[in-house]
């Protein structure tokens, strides 16, 4: 019986899938038209391989290494689905997906855990889990033969937003081997072609879309890593060995992680392993046809979507006439569509983005955009997503704001002081534990209490359900680094 330790890389930013993705709650993190994220989806997917295979799959708790900044979303997205992860390794720094396999690697080796790897982004979608479940199987038996396997998608036509895969010869004896879903060596890496050249390659019936998805024992994918970057291996070696165990967490040392190179897994080992093999190490590729595809821009999801007669895809409160092919989602408000056609339309509660589909691709200038001018709409949302709850502007102006606060069951906020701001807070719904200075009491519905400048202060939720109150600031200065923290249930040191 076979073994499976899943291993879901979520350090991506879906800069791409503005402005519902954000680099401080990025696509990974996001329900864009089901009921889970696309971290839930991928978990859960992993999750049941083993359920109905011809060959029993043991399915270990998964590893998942993510964004510092994203850690406590990441856990409690986790836990939403009734699970807890093995292990959250936290990258202070992005490095791309080699290093990020790396840690976890290092992290099963120290653990004395040889069991196949299935890696994966966290932001990737999968329509036919059986069919997917069937691949991952034939990846496994070839993985525990010792090669690196990845999945090559069978193209549904000649797409210029990926790479390719060519493959090689059959790796199944005939008559297994005449199956268009048998496994094959890999025989290269080609970059992103042209359209003619896409065509080419799909005529052949030699190429495959490049996946961006393994399996692979740990043992073979470090030795792969000491034989093509010994300099990164090395340099993930010292940042997992100097890390700490923080709670739910393992941080990696950040001054070693920083020195690292920054890799993909196709780069670093892959299209090495193909183009100067070295005994003991090969590469193969297992054929998938399961409805994949990588939400890379807002097309795709209008693609996952189920279109109504107009070949309309929606979400949310939104209105639609003589409107065609068209995505239109509505987060807050009303979205009425008249006369669109092949069009992108997303609103949010600070952001409204029109694009056409043939260039939905370019949404990433506008975030290069908000960057330049320092813009705060291409980090957050409007809520703020804490580890405690959350918290949304309301309203603002010249030294003042308001925001909406809501705190999760048995959640705290830290013992905290502000040098430029007082706070009046008004409980709307639930009951509040207020420490203000030396006094602590309770607060419910309709009541309200003063925090002036410079004064200690702490607010709890000791209730069932959720707590809600309605925060007004005053003062010269309203940021959120304008915190003294003291004491922090969640180890944190900046930040509300």
């Amino acid at each position: 019986m076979n073994r499976l330790k899943p291993i879901v890389l979520s350090g991506g930013s879906g800069t791409r899938l503005w402005p519902l993705s954000r680099e401080h709650y990025p696509k990974q993190l996001l329900a864009f038209l089901g009921g889970h994220s696309l971290l839930q989806e991928t978990v859960l997917r992993m999750m049941v391989l083993g359920q109905g295979a011809a060959t029993p799959l043991v399915i270990d708790a998964p590893v998942l290494v993510c964004n510092e900044e994203h850690r406590f979303m990441v856990a409690e997205q986790v836990r939403e689905l009734g699970g807890e992860a093995a292990s959250i390794i936290l990258e202070p720094i992005g490095r791309n997906t080699a290093p990020a396999l790396t840690l976890a690697a290092l992290r099963l080796e120290a653990a004395g855990d040889d069991a196949v790897m299935l890696v994966m982004p966290a932001d990737h979608m999968i329509a036919n889990t059986a069919a997917f479940g069937a691949a991952v199987a034939e990846a496994v038996a070839l993985a525990d033969e010792g090669a690196l396997v990845t999945f090559g998608i069978v193209p549904s036509g000649p797409e210029t937003g990926y790479g390719y895969l060519r493959v090689g010869d059959s790796l199944q004896a005939p008559p297994a081997g005449a199956s268009a879903t048998a496994p094959r060596a890999l025989a290269a890496f080609v970059e992103k072609p042209d359209r003619a050249t896409a065509q080419t390659y799909v005529d052949s019936g030699e190429y495959l879309w490049n996946s961006g998805m393994f399996v692979m024992r740990p043992g073979v994918w470090l030795r792969a890593m000491a034989q093509y970057r010994p300099d990164m291996l090395a340099a993930c070696r010292r940042a997992y060995e100097g890390g700490v165990q923080d709670r739910d967490f393992y941080r990696v040392d950040k001054q070693a992680f920083s020195a690292c190179p920054s890799d993909s897994i196709d780069y670093a080992v892959m299209e090495k392993v193909c183009a100067e093999p070295v005994a003991g190490l090969r590469a193969a590729v297992v054929p998938l046809d399961a409805g994949w595809s990588d939400v890379g821009a807002w097309p795709a999801i209008w693609e996952v979507g189920t279109p109504d007669a107009d070949g309309n895809v929606t979400k949310g409160d939104v209105l639609t006439h003589a409107t065609r092919n068209s995505l239109l989602i509505a987060e807050h408000r009303l979205v009425a569509g008249v006369g669109l056609d092949n069009l992108v339309v997303v609103e949010t509660a600070d952001a409204v983005m029109v694009a056409h589909k043939d260039q939905a691709q370019e949404v990433k200038k506008i975030v290069e955009q908000l960057k330049r001018e320092n813009r705060s709409e291409r980090l957050t949302h409007r809520r703020v997503y804490r580890p405690w709850g959350t918290y949304e502007g309301i309203d603002a102006g010249e030294r003042f704001q308001v925001k909406r606060i809501v705190v999760k069951p048995g959640a705290a906020l830290s013992m905290q002081m502000h040098h430029h701001r007082a706070e009046h807070w008004v409980v709307v719904r639930g009951t509040a534990r207020v420490t203000r200075g030396d006094e602590v009491f309770l607060l419910t519905e309709n009541q309200s209490t003063y925090i002036s400048i410079g004064q200690r202060h702490r607010l709890e939720n000791p209730g069932s359900l959720p707590l809600e109150i309605i925060e007004v600031q005053s003062g010269a200065y309203l940021g959120e680094d304008d915190i003294v923290r003291f004491e922090d249930v969640y180890g944190r040191s900046e930040g509300k």
